[in-house]
């Protein structure tokens, strides 16, 4: 079963941690052991697995807008002036993160967030997450 919740984003260029979110949503699958599929249906939107602490955030995207700067002169830019959000979203994220669940938890490291970077911002944005089982086999003695 797929889903759905929404994020609604404030700025421009705004990274948040979408992690509660998604953990809620493998709970409410009922789901023990499996996979989260996790995406994001908007291509000026991303999905990365990080910390969130605030430093590396703004890090993050001080180097994203350094080696795709705004207003560069983008083919894209004739048509609706976002293409630098295009851009960063192809070389830097995914559309979609896959995290293992076990014991109906997400089995994510010691401070590894399921993030969404909004990079064409403020919009009202979808996340879209599908839990899905697999067999658990007995350990071999």
């Amino acid at each position: 079963m797929l889903f759905t919740f929404k994020v609604v984003t404030g700025e421009k260029f705004q990274v948040i941690d979408v992690t509660e979110s998604i953990q809620e949503v493998v709970w409410k699958s009922g789901v023990t052991h499996g996979m989260a599929i996790v995406f994001t249906p908007h291509t000026t939107t991303g999905l990365m697995i990080n910390e969130y602490e605030p430093g590396l955030i703004e890090d993050i995207k001080t180097k994203m807008k350094e080696l795709v700067p705004e207003g560069a002169g983008y083919a894209h830019d004739r048509i609706d002036s976002n293409a630098h959000s295009h851009i960063r979203a192809s070389i830097f994220l995914n559309p979609e993160v896959i995290v293992p669940v076990d014991q109906g938890e997400l089995q994510l490291g010691t401070w590894q967030r399921i993030l969404l970077v909004e990079l064409d911002g403020p919009r009202h944005r979808r996340v879209q997450v599908m839990v899905c089982p697999c067999p658990v086999y007995p350990e071999e003695e």
